[in-house]
């Protein structure tokens, strides 16, 4: 039964013989009562489609991305979604999103031209991310992806929508031979607001359209197209997740932004609806079955491959998170958004950040400047947090604005406040850059980013060959949750028609990428 079961190309029929039930793959059924049925025919207690997991999702989010599989790898800041994750996942048929966040333009542009280079014409992704500290850098890294032709960003972390983001979306317009407009610059907006979907999900402000077309980063022509669509081509609900997040219930945020896309789409009438995706908790086959079965047109990773061999994480990194369990997640201080008060979920267990970078923030909120914090928690942070003075740290700080956003440094100078900010941001970045490069001298200073799916993944891989992070790729967990995922609907069909079959002929286990791939087909 399992094998057959397993077989997603077959259609599969559960019989009643008079050794018990059995399943089929082969035959004739009919309808009509008993007597006329011939003495050797068998009951048919249900029957189960072929389920392929390219068949789940929206057709339309591969048709248009150019997938095999409604699947999608979120990016994780600092390049821990790395090229290498972009790559493995496009030549599988999946779409990866390159971890842009917190990184230089110029480290962006050499991966863009590395990733159009390697994949030669296949797709892949870019973040965007909102960064109302440094507009400046957001906005260089948008001109960055226009210029290269990048055809398709992730945005997320967008509190509301910026002149980047919109600038973007906009100069990708165009009017086809048809009269339609024709999007060139695909945008998948990850949100966990009503209020932040909402502005996706609506046609660009024309206060900064105006604005754009005032400055000549638009044309007048698309200023009008865009009116007729929306900020965004798919709308990623991102539910409890590492990394920034609203710690919002899968279970209901998706219903929500379903509702929400309907109500706007009956409004705008758009020539193409939003897609709506799920992100957030997507960590085994449960989970991605849930996700499809409550209306996900696709489902985007995070955690999880951050424990990937392919990921731009450390060693050391990726046995902390093989280690971690569901309440080893806690929320921290944001290093982009510190000042804004902005948390961020990251791993507890193995390392002091999260308490450490809660210390600063509440000496940020209790005190003006530096020199005003009492003298026992200056020394305490400098000789633990720092391990230098404030004043090396701050000439640290200064060198990296200077080459980062020169901007920000007059403010610096003359609003202690903000100076005291940035100087905490050094170590809240810095921890990050730690924990990938696996800096041993720092290791209770690790800041990894991780959501509560990370322990039900390894929860569920233990005793298969996915347990070791040695063994972990990206493609590999992919398609066994997507493999598995389709096993669990093939269980719950048969449910809804009345059976009960042994929950043993529906394999939960992982499987290594060779029998997966073997598997599928």
């Amino acid at each position: 039964m399992a094998a057959v079961l397993g077989n997603l190309r077959s259609a599969v029929a559960v019989v009643r013989t008079s050794k018990g039930d059995a399943v089929a793959t082969g035959g004739t059924a009919g309808l009509g009562p008993l007597s006329a049925v011939s003495p050797d025919s068998l009951p048919l207690l249900a029957y189960l489609p072929p389920l392929h997991p390219a068949q789940l999702g929206d057709p339309g989010f591969l048709a248009d991305h150019g997938l095999q599989y409604p699947y999608m790898t979120g990016a994780m800041a600092n390049g821990i979604a790395s090229v290498e994750i972009v790559e493995a996942m496009s030549r599988a048929g999946m779409l990866g999103s390159f971890g842009a966040a917190g990184l230089s333009v110029a480290r962006v542009t050499a991966a863009v031209e590395r990733m159009q280079s390697s994949l030669a014409g296949r797709p892949y992704c870019v973040n965007l991310i909102h960064s109302p500290g440094e507009p400046a850098h957001e906005m260089a890294v948008a001109e960055l992806l226009i210029r290269r032709g990048v055809e398709r960003v992730e945005a997320s972390a967008y509190l509301d929508l910026s002149p980047a983001i919109v600038r973007y979306r906009l100069a990708g317009l165009s009017v086809g031979p048809d009269g339609g407009v024709v999007i060139r610059n695909r945008v998948i907006a990850k949100v966990s607001r009503v209020e932040v979907a909402t502005r996706f999900l609506s046609p660009a402000p024309a206060r900064i359209v105006a604005e754009l077309v005032a400055s000549g980063q638009i044309t007048e022509q698309q200023a009008q197209l865009a009116q007729r669509v929306p900020m965004c081509d798919d709308l990623t609900g991102e539910a409890d997740s590492g990394g920034h997040t609203d710690n919002r219930p899968a279970i209901t945020l998706l219903p929500t932004l379903l509702a929400l896309r309907d109500r706007l789409q009956a409004e705008f009438r758009y020539t193409k609806p939003v897609r709506v995706g799920l992100a957030g908790g997507i960590a085994t086959p449960a989970s991605v079955a849930a996700a499809f079965g409550m209306g996900a047109a696709y489902v985007v990773t995070g955690s999880v491959n951050q424990a990937c061999l392919e990921s731009g994480s450390s060693h050391q990194v990726r046995r902390l998170l093989a280690e971690a369990g569901q309440a080893d997640v806690t929320m921290a201080p944001a290093a982009d958004m510190f000042e804004l008060g902005v948390k961020l979920q990251v791993l507890k267990r193995g390392t002091m950040f999260p308490m450490r970078a809660g210390k600063l923030y509440e000496i940020y909120r209790q005190y003006p400047e530096w020199a005003a914090v009492p003298a026992g928690d200056r020394a305490q942070v400098e000789k633990n947090l720092f391990r230098a003075s404030y004043e090396e740290v701050w000439k640290q700080t200064r060198e990296f604005w200077l080459n980062r956003d020169p901007t920000q440094l007059p403010r610096a100078e003359t609003d202690p406040k903000h100076q005291m900010a940035l100087v905490f941001r050094w170590y809240l970045g810095l921890s990050s850059r730690w924990a990938n490069i696996g800096e041993p001298d720092r290791q209770v200073d690790y800041q990894i980013w991780c959501g509560p799916a990370m322990g039900a993944f390894n929860e569920w891989a233990k005793g298969s060959p996915l347990e070791s992070p040695q063994h972990r790729t990206v493609v590999g967990i992919a398609l066994n949750l997507l493999y598995g995922a389709c096993l669990q609907l093939r269980r719950a069909a048969v449910r809804q028609q009345g059976v009960k079959l042994p929950d043993s002929v529906f394999p939960s286990h992982p499987l290594s990428q060779s029998e997966v791939e073997n598997r599928l087909g």
